[in-house]
Order: structure tokens, then C-alpha cells, then sequence
């Protein structure tokens, strides 16, 4: 295990009042102060805290409170989603050291149990879309921290918080759809306890190269009951209370989980789609065409005014070495010669082929883009 797992599960147990064997205290000692070391050195070459406020401060401006409107719950997930809970039975998690899951599914939900742990999935996940719906206990119990608590862990490290913000007051990075301890929500859109509430998650995770260095951090995009509450922060690294921890790195595909924080908080209609690297891919053969030099007596010949037959006029120029087409409006794009007669467009998948008379002068074009064709005679 290495020394941020030992931290994150040393303080997960003890903020669930579990003991830590004294052997596991000294190793989280000497990783900590391991941590605080490296922090240390940091610090002398002038790196930046990741935030103006510190953790869980009190006097961090509130989110505005915004009523989401009404939503059709639940939402059906799509065709190519994986399906995590349909309502049935909990196959699909375990708890953490890998036994069958100890929360509770009746009623088509799932019920945390003081006590039961987190669960994780069985399936390891990378990039996704992920749908949650979960309710909190009524009537409520407790105050701020206490009070409807737990939260759902993209690769079981990244937490997006679960709590009953309606009316309770607590630490902003810590309420409802914070990233906990680093970003507060955009806006409360929390509901009554005991009504179900949605979570619409693009989770980004982080990137690291052969070396083990972090190329870029997790993202993370969120809504809440269809309100934008997360957009596209960059998470500073594994959520922790009272703790800052760096990256450390890690597998592509790791398992979701969900916390059990002693609150009896309710879920349902889990799914997620695996999503794409988000950088789309070239083509595999790229197709390329000779080009070939016109020189300006030759490029003069295009030039001109070209109507279509739906009366537009498209505007041939030359500019130094080169041929424009001006197609709508002032925006001018880039002709490239592939033969006296073949043309193609700069940045656009389109080409022009050239209706040229005995003298090679052209009569007219015929443009192809997007599957059509449309021909333009030249008027001058």
C-alpha cells in the first residue's frame, strides 16, 4: 500500500471510530512526515497553495441557494450504459476487502449501514459518465457534517460529496456536490431530505506518463438535479479530510465507490457509460494529395465572381501566392491546388474541381462538402 492509501485509510478509519493497530500508526507517521517533507521543499521553490482559502473554512462565501425545477426521476439510462444498481440486489459491489457488500437493497434502493463500510464495484473504471440518484434520511438527524452524510468516489479517491445541505449550514467544500475540501459547489440546488436528488458526473482522470509524473489532473463536470454545479474543475488531487494530499500515481481504471459515513443515506438508478480518450484519434491512412505550384498568370484565371444557381455569388481573389474563395459573408477560405482543375480547401474536408475550356479558363466549379455537390458558373 502506498503512503497515500496508508493516510487515506488510516483517517477513514478513524473518522469512523474504528481502531488503528499501532504498527499502522507508525507507518502513517513516517508517511506523513514524508509528506510534510516534500510539501516543505515545494513551498521553498515557490509553488502555489491550490486555493486562496484553506480547507473546511467557515468564512468561505456561501454557494446561492437556486430551486432546481421538477425532474422526471428516475432517468432511464441509454442503451450502451453499464448498469450498477437497477434496484434488485447489490451484485455488482463488494465491500473493501473484497467480501460481499453490507449495505442493504429493498424497495428498488440501497441503504448505507453505520458501521457496513464503503463498497466498491466489482468493474474498474477509468473516464465516465456517470448517473447517480440518492436521498437522504428523514426525518433529518444531526447538524453540518452529521446530518445525511457520505459520497460517491470516482476511482474510489476523487469524492464528490453526498450531504442534506437543505437548510444545514456547514463548511461550503464540504457541502453538497463539493469537491470535497477544494471546490464548493456554483449554487445549492439541494432538495428536501427524503427526495430523491441527482448527480450527472463527467469524471477526467488524471494522466501519467511512463515516469509516474502527473501530466494532467482529474476534471470533473457536475450537475445537480440538471443544475450545473461543477464546471470542468481540475481536482488538486485525492480528496481527504484535514489533509492535502499530492498525486500519486495510479492505475487508468479503478473502482467507484460510495461512503458509508454512519448516515443511513439511500441510492438508486446507478449507471455510467465508459467514455473515450479526449483526444479523437487521426485517420488511420490519411489521405494526402500532390500539391503543386500555380504561378500568379496561371492562378489569375480563377479568379472572379461564381453564381450558384440559387443566385449566392462566391468571390475567387488572389493574394501573393495564393488563391481565396470568399463563400458567405467577409469569411475568406484558402484554395489549394492539387492539378489545374482540383482544388481543395485548407482546413475544411471539401474540394472544388474546375470546369476548364480548351484554353484551361474556367467556366465554372463544382464544390463537394458534406456529401453534396452544387455547381457555380462564373459570371466574371
Amino acid at each position: 500500500m502506498n503512503c497515500s492509501s496508508l493516510i487515506i485509510n488510516g483517517l477513514r478509519q478513524n473518522r469512523l471510530g474504528e481502531k488503528v493497530s499501532p504498527m499502522k500508526k507508525s507507518r502513517i507517521l513516517v508517511c506523513l512526515l514524508s509528506l510534510c517533507a516534500s510539501i516543505f521543499t515545494v513551498s521553498k521553490l515557490g509553488a502555489q497553495i491550490p486555493s486562496q482559502w484553506k480547507a473546511h473554512d467557515m468564512n468561505r462565501p456561501r454557494p446561492p441557494i437556486v430551486k432546481p425545477g421538477a425532474q422526471a426521476l428516475p432517468v432511464p439510462p441509454p442503451s450502451d450504459a453499464v448498469i450498477l444498481f437497477d434496484g434488485k440486489d447489490l451484485s455488482k459491489w463488494r465491500s473493501e476487502d473484497g467480501s460481499p457488500a453490507k449495505w442493504i437493497a429493498v424497495n428498488g434502493y440501497m441503504e448505507s449501514v453505520k458501521g457496513s463500510g464503503y463498497l466498491f464495484t466489482r468493474q474498474n473504471f477509468g473516464d465516465i459518465q456517470l448517473h447517480v440518484e440518492w436521498a437522504t434520511p428523514v426525518p433529518p438527524s444531526g447538524e453540518s457534517q452529521g446530518r445525511g452524510n457520505s459520497g460517491v468516489f470516482p476511482m474510489g479517491l476523487y469524492e464528490i460529496q453526498v450531504l442534506d445541505s437543505y437548510g444545514n449550514d456547514t463548511y461550503p467544500d464540504g457541502q453538497a456536490a463539493s469537491i470535497y475540501g477544494q471546490y464548493p459547489p456554483l449554487v445549492n440546488a439541494c432538495l428536501p431530505p427524503g427526495e430523491w436528488q441527482s448527480f450527472d458526473t463527467v469524471f477526467r482522470r488524471p494522466r501519467f506518463n511512463a515516469d509516474g509524473q502527473l501530466l494532467e489532473p482529474a476534471k470533473v463536470t457536475l450537475f445537480q438535479n440538471s443544475i450545473l454545479v461543477q464546471d470542468n474543475v481540475r481536482v488538486w488531487g485525492p480528496t481527504m479530510w484535514l489533509q492535502h494530499l499530492p498525486y500519486e500515481p495510479h492505475p487508468d481504471k479503478m473502482p467507484l465507490s460510495l461512503q458509508d459515513h454512519g448516515n443511513p443515506v439511500r441510492y438508486r438508478n446507478i449507471w455510467l457509460r465508459e467514455l473515450p480518450e479526449s483526444v479523437e484519434p487521426g485517420p488511420a491512412n490519411p489521405k494526402t494529395e500532390p500539391i503543386i505550384t500555380l504561378q500568379p498568370a496561371e492562378q489569375n484565371r480563377y479568379v472572379g465572381k461564381y453564381k450558384s444557381p440559387i443566385g449566392d455569388i462566391y468571390t475567387i481573389t488572389r493574394e501573393g501566392q495564393q488563391l481565396w474563395a470568399r463563400f458567405y459573408g467577409p469569411v475568406k477560405v484558402e484554395l489549394v491546388p492539387h492539378s489545374i482543375s482540383q482544388f481543395s480547401l485548407r482546413w475544411t474536408a471539401a474540394t472544388l474541381t474546375f470546369d476548364l475550356d480548351a484554353k484551361a479558363v474556367p467556366k465554372g466549379f463544382t464544390i463537394e462538402i458534406g456529401g453534396e455537390q452544387r455547381y457555380s458558373k462564373k459570371i466574371e
